[in-house]
């Protein structure tokens, strides 16, 4: 996956779970800024963790 086009994706899956906390009342704009972040990071992380793994077990860099 391109690195552009997983940082697209991570993004967009941060905004959908971000506007699910939003409409189930677990996020307000006070707190906003350091939710998303966590959310965003997060989401990253484990995509990036996949991808690595799947790069190792083909036996690529």
């Amino acid at each position: 996956m391109a690195k552009d086009s997983m940082q697209e994706q991570v993004l967009r899956a941060s905004k959908e779970i971000a506007v699910k906390f939003i409409e189930v009342g677990r996020l307000w704009p006070t707190n906003f800024a350091e939710t998303f972040k966590n959310i965003y990071t997060a989401i990253d992380s484990t995509v990036r963790a996949s991808a690595e793994s799947d790069r190792e077990e083909k036996g690529g860099k």
